[in-house]
This record gives structure tokens, sequence and C-alpha cells, in this order.
């Protein structure tokens, strides 16, 4: 008798294009790949990292190739915009989409505006954190503080009133003076009132559309959901 063979999948060379890589990341939980990579291909993400790449076209063997890019490419790369500046899974952006559907307004500038008072995103925009992911990791560690309590929930959303501020530690304090000294942004949002010499920020309200560090078209995103969720 005859043996079937089975095909060997692994020595097989498999090629990708941008819009199935773009594809499988939407599985992944969080991104800790490299980070120029990605903003060769989506663009300026000052969340993800404030690092400049060198090559303004995308990365792979056919990254300087011009090719028309379909609709749904469009509406995908916004939607990842979205999560790798914020540093957000694909689980909790859709809850955010459902969050901002339920409240009145925009769909799109509701989603903005609670993904901007996110715990970790506001210490990022006043500061005390040079990046997104940076600035997690200082929530996570429990350097920062909520009203007084030290709170490790990088995904909190800030309130009006509520006042952020860096643990009473010397070591939570030399990290976030270091940080200050070379801020991921220039300008912090008129919603966010900063007090340096105490290293504290109280939030006042909730982050205006044209504040919005990200260059993003947040309609295309809502269009992405609308026959998803």
């Amino acid at each position: 008798m005859h043996k079937i063979r089975r095909p060997n999948l692994w020595g097989q060379k498999w090629r990708f294009s941008s819009l199935s890589i773009l594809s499988s990341l939407i599985l992944m939980s969080r991104y800790r790949g490299p980070r120029l990579r990605i903003t060769r291909r989506l663009g300026d993400l000052p969340g993800l990292t404030r690092k400049a790449a060198k090559r303004s076209h995308p990365p792979g063997q056919h990254g300087q190739a011009r090719r028309k890019r379909s609709e749904y490419a469009i509406r995908l790369e916004e939607k990842q915009k979205l999560r790798f500046n914020y540093g957000i899974s694909e689980r909790q952006l859709i809850r955010y989409v459902k969050k901002a559907r339920a409240q009145e307004g925009s769909t799109g500038t509701n989603l903005l505006k609670l993904l901007e008072n996110r715990l970790d995103n506001v210490c990022f925009r006043v500061g005390f954190g040079p990046t997104v992911p940076g600035a997690r990791q200082l929530v996570n560690h429990g350097h920062v503080t909520v009203n007084g309590r030290v709170l490790d929930i990088a995904s909190y959303q800030c309130k009006s009133g509520d006042v952020v501020s860096i643990r009473e530690r010397k070591g939570s304090k030399k990290l976030a003076e270091g940080n200050l000294e070379f801020p991921g942004l220039a300008n912090v949002p008129p919603h966010l009132e900063l007090d340096k010499s105490k290293l504290s920020a109280k939030v006042t309200g909730k982050c205006e559309r044209e504040w919005v560090a990200l260059e993003i078209n947040e309609l295309l995103v809502v269009e992405y959901y609308s026959r998803k969720v």
C-alpha cells in the first residue's frame, strides 16, 4: 500500500499583504513588537512612540509599491490607529464603541472623549509618562493616585473634579519629574489643569475634539463597526 504523504506546511513560504498583517493584529490583545514598524504603516502615533521613522513608506518588500487601497482597508487602518495609539485591545475598543453609541451626540466624538479620559492617557497628556505605554506602566506599578488614593487601573475613566497626582514617594516623584522635563506632547489640553510643583493635575471635563493629538477620521472607525457591533 502506498502511504499518503501530508504536505509540509512548515517548510512553505507564506506571503502576507499589508491588509492581512493588519487583520492578524486584530486578534492580539496588546502590541509589544517594533513600534516604528507600525508608525511607518499607519502614520504618526504620538501615544505609541515619540521616535520618528527614517523611512516614510510602509515596511515590507512591497512597501514602496503604490497600490489602490479598498474602502475596507482604509477603515481598518483608521481603527488600528486608535488601538495602537491608546494601547487597547480589540475587545476594549468594541466596548468603547458601544458606550459611545449609548451617549448623546456624535458617536465618533464620544469615542475619542472616552479614550482621552482613560487614566493612562491623562497621565500621558500632562507629561507624567513619555508615551501611553510608559504612563500605563506608572499606573500599573502604583505610582499614581486619584483623589488621594492609589489607583492601578489604567482604564479608569477620569471624571470632572478628579485630581490625578504622583504618589508621595521619592522614586515615584523622580520618574514623573524626569518625564516632565521632556514631555511627549508640547501642550496640555484645557480640560486638564497641571500643577508641576505638586505633580498633580485636575480634570475639569472632557477633551474637546480639536485637542485630540491623533490625526484620525473617527467616522471611518464608526463605519467599520457599523455591521460588526
